[in-house]
């Protein structure tokens, strides 16, 4: 007996677009100041690098590296600022989302039922605020 067998692997899309780390303003690198400036700061911390010893372990090594291009990236580039789409959302709004934030953390870490009742009002006062917020700013 001979069976054909196609299998399928998919990616969950939301999962692959999320990103929660740094992201530096790369466009900042066109300008010669900032290119020599960011140039200068890693050719330092680089050549504090090479005295590192060779028998050192490879991850740490790598940890080292990693660390020295992130605050070189900090100092000269400076962290890219995400553009606000929504001209209604405003710091109340932040609020909002930090407290569903803290409540799914918690919902995570003890899925107890009082942790799930005080999510879904957390989340149901966010969507009413950010729903009326929305019809406000629509009115005007």
């Amino acid at each position: 007996m001979v069976a054909k067998l196609r299998e399928r692997l998919a990616v969950c899309k939301q999962a692959a677009k999320k990103f929660e780390g740094e992201r530096f303003n790369l466009r900042k690198l066109k300008e010669p100041k900032v290119k020599e400036k960011y140039q200068i700061e890693i050719i330092n911390r680089f050549t504090a690098l090479e005295n590192l010893h060779v028998d050192e372990d490879v991850n740490r090594v790598w940890e080292n590296i990693k660390e020295n291009s992130k605050t070189s990236a900090k100092e000269s580039l400076v962290l890219h600022e995400w553009k606000q789409h929504k001209p209604w959302f405003d710091k109340e709004c932040v609020d909002f989302l930090n407290q569903r934030k803290q409540a799914k953390m918690q919902w995570i870490q003890d899925p107890s039922r009082s942790n799930v009742d005080n999510l879904n009002n957390i989340r149901h006062d966010a969507s009413r605020h950010f729903r009326n917020k929305k019809k406000a700013h629509l009115k005007v």
